[in-house]
């Protein structure tokens, strides 16, 4: 069940039945809830998983009429209110605090929880117990390796949403101070016009080419044309503690990293040798890693090979899908009837 304008289809043996998409933060939270909804009654599955927060009061309904529920918490959205830019300050305490109390009331009925991350997990299980960890880790099949590392242009990327939290500031500042001359493959939507406008007057501006929003080809195309992966997130107590997707997919794609120097982060880019960890509200330190490994190939390239390596052997879908499954045979198992 999908919102997004594209009609239905089937892909994979997986039907995909697509409610409309609405426009407005707004509209998608309340019609295109009530939307779903009437679509998931007429579908009638054994269980409903869901990925949206919006979408639980439709879990609470389907609850209601006796479905068995999931919801698959992605992030930890009373933390991610807080740093909203759209609210002012009391407004993002007061949704926080309202979504908390509601989010606790509607998770102890459902029937299980999937989290994202162990740090999610941990939330979620002093709710309800039936609260499995489940890494978002990237698909190998989607990520090629091979990309020849001699073909490669100077040339940094920065995959996924644009926002001030997710350090694009401190990147456009950082590429005006570079002394090796690369450029950043930008690729994602900004999350407020008047912020694209502002960087877009940096200095660093001219370093930079703005790809727009990229489907799964063109991320794919443009990690393989990178030397290194920019995944600079503000220290936001939404991020600490999470498993950044972005940071794993330029793994996947056999690129180095330049990650916030979060102590969770750093432990995995340490163990795995895959890149360097920095101050990500410095242009001078972000300026320094990239000059580093932008100088030096070699570097950029066993670091990426190590990076691919610890996806092969321990960052990957195929080792959560395991869990996934098994916590599906458990709730049917339990199903009445």
């Amino acid at each position: 069940m999908v919102a997004d304008g594209l009609g239905d289809a089937h892909e994979a043996g997986v039907r995909i039945v697509d409610a409309g998409k609405l426009a407005g933060r707004v509209q998608r939270m309340v019609r295109s809830t009530r939307r779903v909804l009437a679509q998931a009654c007429q579908i009638d599955a054994s269980i409903y998983h869901l990925h949206d927060p919006e979408l639980i009061p439709a879990g609470l309904q389907l609850k209601r009429m006796g479905k068995t529920v999931i919801f698959d918490a992605h992030e930890d959205v009373p933390m991610q209110l807080l740093s909203k830019p759209y609210l002012n300050r009391p407004l993002r305490h007061l949704a926080s605090r309202a979504f908390t109390t509601y989010e606790a009331y509607a998770c102890r009925q459902f029937d299980g929880i999937i989290a994202a991350t162990p740090f999610i997990a941990e939330k979620f299980r002093q709710i309800n117990p039936r609260t499995v960890a489940v890494n978002n880790f990237p698909l190998l099949a989607e990520f090629d390796a091979a990309a020849p590392w001699e073909g490669k242009q100077r040339r940094a990327c920065y995959v996924g949403s644009i926002a001030a939290v997710r350090g694009i500031r401190e990147l456009v500042r950082a590429f005006a101070l570079l002394r090796c001359g690369a450029r950043l493959a930008l690729a994602g939507q900004f999350s407020e016009p008047a912020l694209e406008a502002e960087v877009r007057n940096y200095h660093g501006w001219n370093k930079v080419d703005s790809l727009g929003q990229q489907n799964r080809a063109g991320v794919r195309a443009v990690m393989a044309g990178a030397m290194a992966g920019l995944v600079t997130l503000h220290p936001e107590r939404n991020y600490l503690d999470a498993l950044p997707v972005k940071m794993f997919e330029y793994m996947a794609a056999g690129i180095p990293v330049i990650a916030s120097d979060f102590p969770l982060w750093r432990a995995i880019v340490d163990r795995s040798g895959c890149g360097l960890c920095v101050d990500p509200l410095d242009p001078v330190a972000i300026a320094g890693a990239l000059d580093q490994l932008i100088t030096q190939p070699e570097l950029a390239r066993a670091m990426g090979q190590n990076g691919r390596r610890a996806i092969l052997d321990t960052y990957n879908w195929a080792t959560e899908s395991v869990k996934l499954l098994a916590f599906y045979a458990q709730l049917r198992a339990q199903a009445p009837g």
